[in-house]
């Protein structure tokens, strides 16, 4: 499947990483009687990802890293925020910060071509050049098995570029310059709902693959947002890949506890699982949310009755 969201994200890397490019409370000790773990900020991680894109678009680097940062506090698996940090970090000149934000990204996201390549600059950044030769040799077989055929080839081709300017014994003042790709038309939040909406028609027609890949494309533009979530674990669900689509949920529970959606999508993969009184937890959640009834509460009893899908 075509995955627009690693061009989007190379641009991201050249507004993060190139010269002079521009993209178009705690308790304090206050007597209360809370604790402070209970006083602790609770950030809303996809108004923070939008504050962090904003600021890459003014250049506001160090504002940037926070907002990010603050993100990947509420939602650790995002790895389109681990990205984002590291692009933040490394503007600063923060190499091995950016380096470690990148191995975050490429963790969660093994073919995050973008942030794998810009994992292998900052390797070669700090001097690393072992680990960024490995990384090199990884693009490069994921080059020589795409042939220039695959979605990926343009990505490809600029990544193993920028990591071999970086190795070079003299590299060029900005290493990603190589990564320029078209401008950032899809990072407004309209767009973001739009990829959205496009996914949930894919995934009412069945395609699963095509939904996993525009809800790719809203989580970069949207950052973690639980109802695009919600949606990646459904599609793995559908695809077979329950291990996933349970994290997936669980992701979006952490950020919104009382998400009707993820809640009954996670009882019917309960379920599907033979774990009925994991189910009914699940349903006992949703009956404390919806006091006169919804449409969530009556979907999950027909499941639970039906020991599987009712049909």
């Amino acid at each position: 499947m075509v995955l627009k969201s690693r061009v989007w994200l190379a641009a991201a890397a050249v507004v993060a990483l190139g010269a002079g490019s521009a993209l178009a409370s705690g308790g304090g000790g206050g007597g209360g009687g809370d604790m402070p773990s209970s006083t602790a900020p609770s950030y809303d991680p996809v108004v923070e990802y939008q504050k962090g894109i904003d600021a890459l678009k003014a250049e506001n680097w160090k504002l940037a890293e926070r907002s990010f940062s603050h993100v990947t506090e509420v939602a650790p698996k995002a790895p389109e925020a681990w990205s984002m940090l590291g692009m933040a970090r490394y503007r600063q000149n923060d190499f091995k910060g950016a380096r470690k934000a990148f191995e975050k990204a490429v963790k969660l996201a093994p073919n995050d071509i973008v942030s794998l390549g810009l994992l292998g600059v900052t390797q070669a950044k700090i001097g690393d050049a072992v680990k960024a030769q490995a990384t090199l040799a990884d693009l490069k077989t994921r080059q020589a098995t795409c042939a220039d055929k695959c979605p990926e080839a343009a990505t490809l081709k600029a990544a193993v570029s920028s990591v071999e300017q970086a190795l070079a014994p003299a590299p060029v003042a900005t290493p990603a310059a190589s990564l320029t790709l078209p401008a950032l038309p899809a990072f407004r939040p309209m767009d973001g709902d739009k990829l959205y909406l496009a996914a949930v028609s894919l995934i009412n027609e069945g395609r699963y693959g095509d939904a996993l890949a525009s809800l790719d494309q809203a989580s970069l533009v949207l950052g973690p947002h639980p109802d695009v979530l919600t949606y990646q674990g459904y599609s793995w669900r559908k695809l077979g890949q329950l291990d996933r689509a349970e994290d997936y949920y669980r992701q979006a529970l952490a950020i919104a506890p009382d998400h009707r959606g993820a809640t009954e999508y996670y009882g019917e993969l309960k379920v599907v699982r033979g774990d009925l009184s994991g189910a009914r937890a699940m349903l006992a959640r949703l009956e404390k949310q919806c006091v006169y009834g919804c449409a969530e509460v009556d979907t999950l009893r027909r499941w639970i009755a039906a020991g599987g899908d009712p049909g």
